[in-house]
């Protein structure tokens, strides 16, 4: 019973020394230049790293040179079984208001070692609150808008069932 509980421990060190130590913001320079090869570029006004968190404040998001939205924060929040990427505050640029929504108070994706092959995807904002996931195994995206709000400019993207409206895609 010693051994086991000894090597329980030890696996318990190894596990938080990994998190803590971890070098969070090489991993986030490194995401940033697999987005260059897209021509997606990302400038923050700061970097503050936790134990177990990363944090982007004042992100702009451009797209082959052209602003395509302002995050006021976004929380990268791991400990190697569950992952978390939550978005405060996402406004698109006044250009692309009248293709999709332009304000996202909070949108959260989740990953866990449970559901390996799927993301969820919860959101709030302008368009109302909407929860779904990504599934990576089928190479497919469900998002369900359960309270629908302004959802005019993007109704025709939309499909209508039982439950009320959907986005469905494959990538």
């Amino acid at each position: 019973m010693q051994m086991v509980k000894k090597t329980f421990i030890i696996l318990l060190i190894i596990w938080a020394a990994l998190l803590v130590f971890m070098p969070k913001q090489e991993i986030y320079y490194q995401l940033e230049k697999e987005l260059a090869k897209n021509e997606i570029k990302i400038n923050e006004k700061s970097i503050e790293e936790g134990w177990f968190s990363l944090t982007l404040n004042q992100v702009t998001v451009y797209a082959k040179g052209v602003k395509v939205a302002t995050v006021e924060k976004i929380d990268f929040f791991t400990v190697l079984f569950y992952s978390k990427i939550e978005l405060r505050s996402f406004l698109l640029d006044d250009s692309l208001r009248s293709v999709a929504p332009s304000a996202t108070e909070q949108a959260v994706l989740s990953h866990s070692l449970l559901s390996p092959r799927s993301i969820a995807v919860d959101a709030n904002g302008s368009f109302g609150t909407i929860g779904g996931k990504i599934d990576l195994s089928e190479r497919k995206i469900h998002i369900d808008f359960t309270e629908p709000k302004e959802i005019e400019m993007i109704r025709e993207q939309l499909k209508k069932d039982e439950k009320g409206w959907y986005y469905e895609r494959s990538f």
